[in-house]
């Protein structure tokens, strides 16, 4: 069997190691969709930490991120064992990285805001690294198994069904959590204690499934006397103009994602429900808590439009095609900020439309990141997979504190207010509810648009991608001609 899945043809990989490969989104975006959607409301009302003093608390903890993601990115280009230079990380921090959620979402029994802070940073510094640790080389795999411009389009695609697949398990299922712990005469926060198990318990098996059925593709082993400097390595990267581009569509890609994906329950409960904490919605016929309701169509619709953007990607270009998806998320964010309050079924149509965007902004920059990876080589002679995506994977934590950070700066500045204990109504002041709709509509236009002027120049374009991997095999021939 598991050679069955190793094989491929140059370029080509088979759909059982599309599939098996694409199961690792669905580890690290159960741990990114739980932090997105709810580890805001999680520090504010279980923690108990007030806003600003949250938001500060996460942003310190990137500041780790600028540390250890570029590391793991070095240490595994560097790695040499019988398993390759990426799986071995997948194999020892599996566990740990689901264990790691635990650790994440336990409120600490501290009275001081000071000490829950640094409890928290702490926490968060701890987890992040073991993210990290698989996050990284699993991600420096995709331009590992195949050159080819379309392929990685193609196996971005199976990593983002699964990544939308638990994103839509995780924001429906999770608030079900915890409401049947409550019912039960429990706590919110045993209830997010068992979500964090139970999503940290199927996090490690992807990993450990990845390690037994995925090989990489063996690669001469590079000379110690051969090796850059970490920081060369870094200011080397930082020179490939396609990486910059990239780079920042990715950055300005997730932070939208993500200030959306934070503010989002603030905006439907406040503003659409009118502060009722119990507000309903019903899809295909179930009444959800409006909040699950909306990213269950939102999701849905992701993972149905999925080859809309393949094909558009395939008859146009990457590029084109997410140009198309933005300008098209851009207008639907305007008109959600127009939304008044009590219009819950035009709320619901627009998630359905939100989502086809959404379903663009996952699949065609992970797949626009890779080809940066031979310009480099053609460069430099060299490859460094793990430094790109390790710069890669920090900026889409970044993009995560980031968001954290606005999104609960801008809360506290307008006078948002956490409801009593037991509550099932609470009124925001009309301050915190501008600026709700601000962050949720204006402000992800403007993040958008930034976007697409990236795509718009970025030069690494398939015709040019194409050229490049010509070159490099003909100085990989006369590098075999010539020993």
């Amino acid at each position: 069997m598991s050679n069955l899945l190793a094989k491929a043809t140059e370029g080509r990989l088979s759909f059982w190691v599309k599939l098996a490969y694409g199961t690792g989104d669905w580890g690290t975006a159960s741990y990114g969709t739980l932090r997105q959607i709810f580890y805001a409301i999680f520090l504010t009302d279980v923690v108990g930490l007030e806003p600003r003093l949250a938001s500060v608390a996460a942003l310190i903890g990137i500041i780790w991120d600028a540390v250890n993601d570029p590391i793991v990115g070095v240490l595994t280009d560097r790695m040499h064992s019988r398993w390759g230079r990426r799986r071995p990380f997948l194999l020892f921090f599996a566990i740990p990285f689901g264990l790691s959620f635990l650790l994440l979402w336990w409120a600490p029994p501290f009275e001081s805001q000071i000490v829950k802070a640094i409890f928290i940073t702490l926490a968060f510094m701890i987890s992040d690294t073991l993210e990290t640790l698989v996050a990284v080389p699993f991600s420096a795999l995709t331009p590992e198994l195949t050159p080819d411009y379309d392929e990685r389009t193609s196996l971005t695609g199976f990593r983002m069904f699964f990544n939308l697949m638990v994103s839509l398990v995780t924001a429906v299922a999770a608030p079900a959590i915890v409401d049947g712990v409550l019912a039960g005469g429990g706590t919110q926060q045993q209830g997010y204690m068992l979500t964090a198990a139970i999503f940290g318990g199927l996090a490690t098996l992807p990993f450990l499934l990845i390690f037994a059925v995925v090989r990489e593709k063996p690669r001469p082993e590079q000379k110690a006397e051969d090796e850059i400097p970490f920081f060369e390595t870094v200011r080397t990267a930082w020179q490939n103009i396609p990486f910059r581009f990239a780079t920042l569509l990715y950055m300005l890609n997730w932070i939208t994602f993500d200030i959306v994906a934070l503010v989002l329950p603030f905006y439907l409960v406040y503003w659409i429900a009118r502060g009722d904490l119990l507000a309903k919605a019903s899809v295909f016929g179930v009444s959800l808590p409006i909040e699950s309701a909306v990213f269950a169509l939102l999701l849905i619709t992701a993972v149905v439009a999925l080859p809309i953007w393949f094909f558009l990607s395939k008859r146009l270009s990457k590029q084109m095609a997410y140009i198309i998806g933005m300008v098209f998320w851009a207008a639907v964010q305007l008109i959600i900020f127009s939304i008044q309050p009590g219009q819950v079924n035009l709320i619901l149509i627009m998630s359905v439309f939100a989502g086809i965007s959404v379903s663009s902004a996952h699949i065609l920059p992970d797949s626009i990141f890779p080809d940066v990876i031979e310009w480099d080589e053609l460069r430099t002679g060299r490859r460094h997979e793990g430094i790109y995506y390790g710069v890669k994977n920090f900026i889409r934590k970044l993009t995560g504190a980031l968001a954290i950070f606005i999104g609960l700066q801008a809360l506290g500045w307008f006078g948002y207010q956490a409801p009593p204990e037991g509550a099932i109504r609470f009124i925001q002041s009309d301050s915190a509810l501008t600026a709700i709709r601000v962050l949720i509509g204006p402000l992800g236009a403007v993040l958008l648009f930034s976007a697409v002027g990236m795509a718009w120049f970025y030069p690494l374009t398939r015709e040019r991608h194409a050229r490049i991997r010509r070159l490099l095999a003909k100085r990989q021939a006369r590098t075999s001609s010539n020993p």
